[in-house]
């Protein structure tokens, strides 16, 4: 029986390691940083429709009605978009929008959130082979309208 084939093969198992390594890695490193981005972009469709919805309740014989409309949605946004850590930077107002058009009758509620905020939390690597992880948009947006 031979013993010193073992030895003749250490090295070859280091560098199978190494490129198994890497790949790894790249997978683990892409599942766990395109989690937030599609927790927000969920979060965010869910609010823009929730805005929406919530307007629809508002009697349109109200003085000021497309005021009303407009802050009715805006404050669902802001309920909705709490739960958001401040370490994310999303500002309701900044990166979120609702608007009435009163002429079309048509309320159009957007989440506008740059994903250069989103790299201050989660670092952006670019990897060998593989490019950006995670490769996103500039910027992750969501939007809902509805015509009354």
């Amino acid at each position: 029986m031979k013993t010193g084939f073992a030895k003749s093969q250490a090295g070859a198992v280091a560098i199978e390691f190494a490129l198994v390594f890497v790949i790894f890695f790249a997978v683990f490193y892409a599942l766990v940083s395109y989690s937030l981005p599609f927790v927000l972009m969920q979060t965010f469709n869910e609010a823009t429709s929730e805005a929406v919805r919530r307007s629809v309740a508002v009697d349109p014989n109200t003085p000021g009605y497309a005021s009303v409309v407009v802050s009715t949605a805006n404050a669902a946004l802001t309920q909705q978009l709490q739960w958001v850590p401040s370490t994310l930077n999303l500002v309701v107002g900044v990166d979120t929008s609702a608007v009435y058009d009163a002429t079309q009758g048509t309320l159009t509620v957007s989440v506008n959130y740059p994903t250069s905020k989103l790299n201050q939390v989660i670092p952006f690597l670019v990897l060998p082979g593989v490019g950006a992880v995670p490769s996103l948009p500039a910027n992750l947006t969501a939007t809902s309208s509805l015509k009354f």
